[in-house]
């Protein structure tokens, strides 16, 4: 199982994801993260792969999800602590594994993201905390799925 991070710029109405470029999720928008190197923190992990990613140093951010996802068919599961961000230093820039676009909240493209943001990401939107499970086939099918709303994100 890897543990990994997943971080989510906002301004406004307006959220930040990137396209990943190459690797796991190539060609779908996503927030920015990975997994933890050994002896880092879940946060040490969070600002290290945001400034990997796009060139900023999330300084404002609290965790509001989660995820445990699993794949029956021998892919590593993961649980992948999320976090929504609203101060950071730098300007986002494209780098060889992503390119971020904003979007308007009421617009993002979900029919070119991973199956289970659609069900996640609205209410983490509206401030709800959440702990969840999806399950993949090997074909990034989404197969199953739970979500418990919760006060505090452990």
């Amino acid at each position: 199982m890897k543990t990994c991070t997943l971080l989510l710029l906002l301004e406004g109405d307006n959220i930040l994801l990137a396209m990943k470029k190459r690797g796991f999720g190539e060609g779908r928008w996503n927030g920015v993260g990975g997994k933890i190197d050994e002896g880092e923190t879940i946060e040490q992990a969070l600002v290290r792969e945001c400034q990997e990613e796009i060139e900023v140093t999330p300084l404002t951010y609290h965790k509001v999800a989660v995820h445990d996802f699993k794949f029956p068919d021998g892919t590593s599961d993961m649980i992948v602590h999320t976090y929504i961000c609203t101060k950071w230093d730098g300007i986002p820039v494209e780098t060889d594994e992503m390119a971020p676009q904003w979007f308007n909240v009421g617009d993002i493209p979900y029919d070119t993201m991973w199956q289970d943001d659609s069900y996640w990401l609205p209410q983490v939107l509206a401030g709800k905390k959440l702990h969840t499970t999806f399950t993949f086939d090997s074909e990034d099918n989404m197969l199953a799925y739970s979500i418990e709303e919760v006060e505090k994100v452990a």
